[in-house]
């Protein structure tokens, strides 16, 4: 991993500064890889960032898997590469996830101590009251919510991405969109419907 913090924007590798043979190795060109990147930098980053609480360990994870994206056979078709981009970054999240834990409190980074801050802009309060309980969540149910309502994506597609079972989907998703309504109960917040 890079140690120097990059942001999505600037995260784009150089292939054009790869010599004639490696570019022709490719499985995109320049052009193609770039409109792609384009397309999914930004709802790749807001996963891995929600997902894994760590806004740098997300820029370290984006400009990995789209690396290991350029390396690997690409499917054909735009949803197929964007399923298998999102698969190469939870991969990472897992292969994160693994590594061991610091043993004592004074080892953790502060910036995995504080709690993700919704973005300045103008959210409405719903978003906002989300974003202060989502961190209390485990990483898998915020990565099922995540993909679930923020990305659209169908049952299937999760399984997919996540390597869980598609029959699963439902239920982990019920019980992780009720252990949000709960969170956010105790705030004193009122949870979507009658949730």
């Amino acid at each position: 991993m890079k140690t120097r913090s990059m942001t999505w924007e600037n995260a784009i590798p150089d292939v054009a500064a790869a010599d004639s043979a490696e570019s022709a190795a490719l499985p995109m060109d320049h052009e193609t890889f770039a409109a792609f990147y384009e397309r999914t930098a930004r709802p790749l980053w807001a996963y891995l960032t929600r997902v894994s609480g760590n806004s740098a360990l997300a820029d370290d994870l984006l400009q990995e898997s789209y690396l290991r994206f350029l390396g690997a056979k690409i499917p054909d078709g735009e949803v197929a590469c964007r399923h298998y981009l999102f698969r190469i970054a939870t991969n990472l999240l897992r292969d994160h996830w693994r590594k061991p834990r610091p043993a004592r409190v004074d080892e953790i980074p502060e910036e995995n101590l504080v709690a993700v801050s919704p973005s300045p802009s103008d959210h409405i309060d719903a978003q906002a009251a989300v974003a202060s309980v989502f961190p209390r969540m485990r990483p898998r149910e915020r990565q099922l919510l995540w993909l679930a309502y923020a990305e659209g994506s169908s049952h299937r597609e999760i399984a997919q991405i996540t390597g869980l079972a598609e029959t699963s989907i439902r239920l982990l998703l019920f019980r992780a969109k009720h252990k949000l309504a709960r969170l956010l109960r105790q705030r004193g917040l009122q949870p979507w419907g009658n949730s």
